[in-house]
């Protein structure tokens, strides 16, 4: 199954990311807003940092765990490049980050929006179209 694809979106990027559970989908769009950006994993991890998410319901906890992902990378000129959730339900998420520094901020991205944000569930498992304000 692919994991996400690019979909139109008039000003900003968006994408279509699929998973056979939530962890899937969580995981698949981290790497889905990262392909998009044009990181791509160079070299070997330095680092691990520990995330946490919360959310009122699977929506705003993909909305909030995208946006702690570029927050580090923002923050802190790292690239997240392997997710290891460990703690997981539809409202609150633990995970373990493996990130690389770098020179300088690489992401275009501002953040995860919320906009005709809905997660759905298909034959195959999850389903989300998720919008990137730049």
């Amino acid at each position: 199954m692919v994991s996400f694809e690019e979909i139109e979106h008039t000003a900003d990027w968006a994408f279509r990311v699929t998973g056979r559970e939530l962890g899937d989908l969580l995981e698949n769009a981290a790497r889905a807003m990262q392909a998009l950006d044009g990181v791509a994993p160079n070299g070997e991890p330095s680092a691990t940092r520990e995330i946490e998410a919360q959310g009122i319901d699977r929506e705003s906890l993909l909305v909030n765990w995208l946006n702690e992902i570029l927050f580090l990378e923002q923050t802190h000129q790292l690239v997240c490049e392997r997710f290891h959730i460990y703690e997981l339900n539809d409202y609150r998420l633990r995970a373990r980050v493996e990130t690389r520094e770098c020179q300088e901020s690489q992401t275009h991205i501002k953040a995860a929006t919320f906009h005709n944000l809905k997660v759905r569930e298909t034959s195959e498992g999850l389903e989300a179209e998720v919008v990137l304000d730049v």
